[in-house]
């Protein structure tokens, strides 16, 4: 077997009763949920177990529940032995993929995505801007179309590179709407608008990113123990100037998540592990790359069976 990467998935992948069945089982895996309730003095583990889910949905609190969540997954996983090579996360999901790899203390980490959704909601009135995944065309040509409606006055720009015809754009909210049409003409197969509270990931959101500098700058950040790939570069980072540098461009920075993905595979990963609610970064995988070995660790049932593929035993 070549090298494992441990990757994380982003806002969109949470769920209510996402984590309840380890919680109840494990007590490393309770402790995770109990210091993200104290670090923000308010119990996120009730919201995430108890909903409702649009509260849960609530970029504030999706971003702090799916990184928690996910570390006690990560705290589950680790009883296996199998350690990563690399790590990624998507969007959200770098900020976990540091916290597993030491650069970020998990009490700094939930405290720093909370504020970070925070200053995302702020950034843009509510309306004022938009997000649309664009199916069936390939980045050169949506880039242009992009280009084309920003030039002419309304900011809309590439925003998730996901896979091999799945690219979502992000913008003001009529950006997107002529962005969205002019890629009709251009070939796109389907144009779906997302129900997101925001336009993420575009040029829109640098005032949040000047808030969140101010966050950055206050919590430790450390040397990666594993190399993170990052979102912006599609690169491995391990230094804490750079890690934070990155974390401010990846708000609105398009995030190379096909390119990361491709990375991986070039540095001799041929085994991915999603650690986290959900499947949407093993679906995508799959879409980039075949051929590689995908799991999905979500919940014990799927601990179990990712460590028995892997392990070899029956």
């Amino acid at each position: 077997m070549g090298k494992i990467a441990f990757v994380f998935p982003g806002q969109g992948s949470q769920a209510v009763g996402m984590g309840k069945d380890l919680y109840d089982s494990f007590d490393d895996v309770k402790a995770v949920f109990e210091q993200a309730d104290a670090r923000l003095s308010e119990s996120l583990s009730k919201l995430i177990f108890e909903g409702p889910q649009d509260q849960l949905t609530l970029t504030i609190n999706a971003q702090p529940a799916l990184l928690t969540t996910s570390i006690a997954l990560l705290k589950r996983f680790q009883q296996s032995g199998i350690k990563a090579d690399f790590m990624a996360g998507h969007s959200l999901g770098e900020y976990t993929a540091l916290v597993a790899a030491g650069s970020i203390p998990f009490e700094d980490g939930v405290f720093t995505v909370r504020k970070r959704g925070e200053f995302m909601e702020e950034a843009v009135p509510n309306g004022q801007g938009k997000m649309a995944a664009v199916l069936g065309m390939d980045r050169e040509a949506l880039k242009e179309a992009t280009d084309e409606v920003t030039a002419k006055g309304n900011i809309v720009q590439l925003a998730n590179i996901n896979s091999p015809g799945q690219i979502v754009i992000s913008g003001t909210a009529q950006g997107v709407l002529e962005a969205s049409e002019l890629a009709k003409t251009k070939g796109a197969k389907r144009v779906i608008p997302l129900e997101v509270s925001g336009p993420f990931h575009s040029i829109l959101m640098k005032p949040a990113a000047t808030k969140l500098q101010e966050v950055l700058d206050s919590i430790s950040i450390q040397k990666a123990l594993v190399p993170v790939i990052s979102n912006v570069t599609a690169s491995p980072m391990d230094e804490p100037e750079e890690i934070k540098q990155r974390l401010l461009e990846q708000l609105y920075s398009p995030v190379l998540w096909e390119d990361s993905v491709k990375r991986m595979m070039e540095l001799g990963v041929d085994t991915f592990i999603e650690i986290g609610p959900g499947k949407v970064l093993a679906g995508l995988i799959k879409k980039i790359d075949r051929k590689s070995q995908v799991f999905s660790v979500f919940d014990e049932a799927s601990y179990q069976a990712t460590v028995t593929s892997l392990k070899g035993e029956s």
